[in-house]
């Protein structure tokens, strides 16, 4: 017996199912940009307050160990953002080639997509959760000082 390949409307169909996840994988890019900028910018901000640590003393330096502290802190934070973000495209490409096999390979594990389908989207939405949070801990840095408005 020959096996049989599926045909172009089936491929086709495979192909419309996988534009969802392919959808996703673009958002997640787009968020891994908006990341990689703000770790840039937290990271060329530290680099600053270092160069100024050595030489401050007082409420000056004080402050300074204050932003650096929090800064180290963002760090942490987008760091775990980006490896949920990498983490929910990595198993979300997963869920696209895993649609493809199914269908040229004739197997029936819809289920296991379906989970790696879930396990995406709750990475995602952890990242998204964190990125939430670093929004929070910067907006700390951006109040303007008191002793300034008075």
């Amino acid at each position: 017996m020959i096996p049989t390949l599926p045909g172009v409307a089936t491929v086709a169909q495979t192909i419309t199912l996988a534009l969802s996840p392919i959808f996703m994988l673009t958002a997640i890019g787009q968020l891994l940009n908006v990341l990689t900028g703000r770790l840039s910018r937290v990271v060329d901000r530290v680099r600053d307050l270092e160069r100024l640590h050595p030489h401050t003393t007082g409420p000056e330096h004080d402050r300074h160990v204050w932003e650096l502290r929090l800064l180290d802190r963002r760090i942490s934070i987008i760091n775990a953002s980006l490896f949920l973000a990498v983490s929910s495209a990595v198993m979300t490409a997963f869920v696209v080639a895993s649609l493809f096999v199914a269908t040229l390979a004739k197997l029936h594990f819809a289920s296991a997509v379906a989970v790696a389908f879930i396990l995406a989207m709750l990475l995602l939405i952890a990242s998204l959760v964190s990125f939430m949070i670093e929004v929070r801990v910067s907006l700390r840095a951006i109040h303007v000082r008191k002793d300034l408005l008075s």
